[in-house]
């Protein structure tokens, strides 16, 4: 297994990752219940040597409910390839630290319309109903 780069912070080494094979279950016959193509990838990131401590905390923010005494995990069973299913595990597990070290936008501070747009707007909705009223069948009298 090689190690595995979380976009350009830091690449995880292949030893920290813990990758099991099972049967994948469902559909498939004897193949889906004698084959063990089906990986599940862990990551300790309380353990983890290379992840720096205020990455842990956003990752241990982020995945809280996801995190099982600090270790995420992912799987892949969708294809009847073990090869096809480590690389979707991965890809997962890379996608889903990399979300999770994203940062955040900075808070929207609420603002208000300026005089000028304010303005704006009246007279437009002054034009707009003049156009209206220029619509209507005339009185007559």
């Amino acid at each position: 297994m090689d190690d595995l780069p979380i976009g350009d912070r830091f690449v995880i080494p292949a030893n920290e990752l813990i990758e099991r094979f099972e049967t994948s279950g469902g559909p498939g016959g004897q193949h889906a219940n004698r084959s063990a193509t089906r990986v599940v990838l862990s990551f300790d990131v309380a353990a983890s040597e290379t992840v720096d401590p205020d990455a842990k905390r956003r990752i241990v923010e982020k995945l809280g409910p996801r995190l099982r005494d600090g270790v995420v995990t992912v799987d892949a069973g969708e294809s009847r390839s073990q090869w096809r299913n480590r690389q979707a595990a991965r890809r997962r597990l890379r996608e889903l630290l990399e979300e999770a070290l994203r940062p955040e936008p900075p808070p929207r501070r609420p603002t208000r319309p300026g005089a000028a747009a304010r303005r704006r707007r009246l007279e437009e909705k002054r034009a707009r109903g003049e156009v209206k009223r220029l619509r209507r069948r005339p009185d007559i009298e």
